[in-house]
């Protein structure tokens, strides 16, 4: 049964100072990665959430000692090629993360099956994405393109694979089996994307080559790590940036948000359409290092004005570009989003659910191929809005709700907990 929940107008702005929860992204890699190691990883300040208690319980599920204290989780590995075979399906319930990532290492477990499923969204997203290179790579991958599916652990090899559409998720699975294969393994990015999984395999010893758009790793064992640091998400702190951005009198800080310069395209997307947001964030193309640097976001409202964002930049404003439409419908001229046709294989068709619903509340928007369209009318009037089971979808709804002139109700609220579990209670913290 879905929850529903009315966010009325917030008209003496948004005002406090919030921490930023925990990093999906990284959250699902640590714990990955303390499995595949031998010897123990504290990880602090771990996402508790819907999608990445997935993970935790899918490590236990291939042989990992998992101990929880709060958002402190300690992981005890089975070493890279030690994970178990389960005794039953490993259900990434609702993580496409999860789902995308975890073949990579399960492809190169000579000898054992895994079979993976989830939810009904997951068995809607397709795999051939993994699949394909995996293959390349030498796995033994029985799928009819959509979960569930099993992956039958064999002996890999190296490969070098230029990826069509550039994307973390099968870049990162890719060099998870790379770890695991004979020879080197290079993936070939289209344009950059987030870099959590080749910032911690240096930090577990491995030589990670990055020239350019192309990544190589070698086979290697993961050195033990004592401790991850979590940082704050960026992607969840956008929706802070976006509400102070667009609700009068707003003025909001936001601590310990990260800023790698792969996580940072929304940012800078806003500031180019005229958004207040202060803050040092990594500058494009830094050097690969082992941590993901950390900063402080403050935000005042600020009018806006229309902007294109290019198929360069999608990648790094992937989960945000919803997000990008909703500031468009207030800026003054047009918002154009291009080269954006990952979206259609999220949680949901972002496209066609963020074009939806953002058309039901006012705004005057158009679904292209590969992106939207926004005609900026200096706000939204308000109505009603279903998250269709997407996290941020409805948290989108929600910050629409507080800038718009009727209110929003959103259908499915509860959908924020997948990556977000305490967004109405800051929301509520904020607005009071």
């Amino acid at each position: 049964m879905t929850l529903a929940a009315r966010f009325d107008p917030a008209p003496r702005g948004l005002q406090g100072v919030l921490a930023a929860p925990a990093d999906k992204s990284v959250s699902h890699r640590a714990a990955i990665l303390g499995a595949a190691c031998e010897g123990t990883l504290e990880i602090t300040n771990y996402l508790r959430a819907a999608d990445t208690d997935a993970t935790l319980d899918a490590v236990r599920a291939l042989g990992a000692g998992v101990e929880l204290d709060g958002s402190e989780v300690t992981i005890c590995g089975v070493g890279l090629r030690g994970a178990r075979e389960p005794a039953g399906v490993i259900d990434v319930r609702n993580s496409g993360t999860l789902l995308r990532l975890l073949p990579g290492w399960l492809a190169g477990q000579e000898g054992r099956h895994f079979t993976l499923d989830g939810d009904d969204s997951i068995r809607r997203r397709p795999i051939d994405r993994i699949a394909e290179p995996l293959r390349a790579m030498g796995a033994q991958i029985e799928a009819d393109r959509l979960p569930p599916f099993t992956v039958h652990g064999v002996a890999l090899h190296g490969a070098t694979y230029a990826m069509p559409v550039a994307s973390a998720q099968v870049k990162s699975c890719i060099l998870l089996a790379g770890l695991l294969a004979d020879g080197e393994t290079t993936v070939i990015e289209p344009q950059p994307s987030r870099d959590h999984t080749e910032r911690m395999w240096l930090r577990a010893g491995v030589t990670v080559i990055r020239k350019g758009s192309r990544i190589t790793v070698s086979p290697s064992s993961l050195a033990s790590i004592d401790r991850v640091v979590v940082p704050g998400d960026p992607s969840s702190a956008a929706f802070w940036v976006a509400a102070a951005t667009l609700v009068a009198g707003s003025h909001v800080i936001v601590e310990g948000v990260g800023a790698n310069w792969t996580r940072n395209g929304f940012v800078q997307i806003a500031r180019r359409m005229g958004a207040s947001v202060a803050g040092e964030i990594e500058a494009a193309g830094s050097p690969l290092i082992a941590d993901d640097p950390v900063t402080t976001l403050e935000i005042r409202a600020a009018g806006l004005h229309g902007t294109t964002v290019e198929a360069d930049e999608v990648p790094l404003a992937i989960d945000e570009l919803p997000l990008v439409a909703l500031l468009g419908a207030f800026a003054e001229g047009e918002t154009v989003v291009r080269g954006a046709q990952e979206l259609r294989v999220k949680e949901t068709d972002r496209i066609a659910t963020v074009v939806g619903g953002l058309e039901a509340l006012g705004a005057q928007i158009e679904a292209t191929a590969d992106g939207f369209v926004v005609t900026g009318t200096g706000g939204l009037r308000g109505g009603a809005i279903s998250s269709h089971g997407d996290h941020r979808l409805a948290m989108l709804g929600a910050i629409a709700g507080l800038a718009s002139r009727h209110g929003v109700e959103v259908d499915g609220i509860e959908a924020a907990h997948v990556s977000y579990p305490a967004f109405t209670a800051d929301l509520a913290r904020l607005a009071t």
